[in-house]
């Protein structure tokens, strides 16, 4: 799941992985290709070759 901004509706909405239709690789990490709730076809980083891993913090 993600959040993006269409560039058709300007609304920030919530996609869900139902509404992928396709997922590419690219140097920056994958491209996931999605339909809007408009109806719009949208693409956006999935961000995951970027991201750091989180640290646990554990409470005394």
């Amino acid at each position: 799941m993600l959040t993006h901004v269409c560039t058709s509706c300007s609304k920030r909405q919530l996609i869900f992985p139902s509404q992928f239709t396709a997922v590419t690789g690219s140097e920056t990490g994958p491209i996931a290709t999605f339909t809007c709730w408009c109806g719009a076809e949208q693409s956006a980083p999935l961000g995951w070759a970027d991201s750091e891993p989180r640290k646990r913090v554990l409470a005394a």
